[in-house]
């Protein structure tokens, strides 16, 4: 082999190691970290890969969660996100059966626990806590938990099984008051509508439930010492076709912008 031929290709094979070094450090800089599940995420606009997803959550995440999709989808240009909303116990019992899903957000821990076989590591994304919803203008002067038990009081409550049943319950029994509710729903959003639809005179929803629909009920504040903390860890699907942007989703949650958006409706801080 000539000299000059040998000089030619060591030329060439620095050129190109010159050229790999700057993309080599410009990948390992914008390298998004992984989340626990082993998913790399980012919460960063245009970083995140386009997808499709599909995200099951509770149903008292409906509103806030309708404003946080269109946010996402804005700075997330090639992403869809279509939501689910239905009681956790609903929610859970689809990934069990393994309907077709990217990320799953319950309303307490319980829940998500039952399928942790089929998720990533759930992150807590925000907090809430139950208050008395009433018909507007508070007609039948509810005043705290015990007037629940007033039997000429339509009160209707979420399903023992749903989160927000469990968490009624909790309260009920923990201040020793017996309430016969008129009926018991499949999630919470079902015990504001009886509310709103004046079907029942008082329910225990989620503080930000009531405020959702603060033009058709009122809320009775229920005390600290008598209340009961919701908690809403988000996960993604083990078995989801868009890992790397479920992950990216999730983290956004738990981001500043993610946290304003679930702040601003009136969800406490994780």
């Amino acid at each position: 082999m000539s000299r000059t031929l040998t000089r030619r290709r060591a030329t060439a094979a620095a050129l190109t190691a010159a050229l790999l070094v700057p993309l080599a450090a410009c990948g390992n800089d914008d390298s998004p970290a992984k989340d626990s599940a082993g998913s790399k995420a980012t919460g960063s606009a245009g970083a995140a890969p386009g997808a499709d997803l599909t995200v099951l959550a509770a149903a008292s995440l409906t509103d806030v969660f309708k404003t946080a999709g269109a946010a996402y989808e804005k700075a997330h240009p090639g992403t869809k996100i279509t939501f689910s909303f239905a009681g956790s116990q609903e929610l859970v019992a689809q990934v069990s059966q393994g309907s077709p899903a990217d990320v799953l957000v319950t309303a307490d821990t319980k829940s998500m626990d039952k399928v942790r076989a089929d998720t990533g590591t759930p992150a807590i994304i925000a907090r809430n806590r139950l208050v008395i919803a009433t018909g507007e203008g508070n007609p039948h002067k509810v005043g705290d938990l015990k007037d629940l038990a007033d039997t000429k009081l339509k009160v209707v409550l979420a399903a023992p099984e749903v989160p927000a049943g469990k968490y009624s319950k909790q309260i009920l029994d923990a201040q020793k008051i017996m309430v016969e509710p008129v009926s018991q729903e499949p999630n919470v959003r079902a015990v504001l509508s009886k509310v709103e639809l004046g079907e029942a005179d008082a329910g225990l929803v989620y503080k930000t439930d009531a405020a959702s629909a603060a033009d058709k009920v009122d809320a009775v504040e229920i005390p600290d010492a008598q209340n009961a903390i919701a908690k809403y860890p988000a996960a993604t699907l083990k078995d989801s076709k868009n890992a790397e942007a479920a992950a990216a989703f999730v983290a956004w949650l738990s981001s500043p912008e993610g946290q304003k958006i679930l702040q601003d409706a009136g969800f406490q801080k994780p």
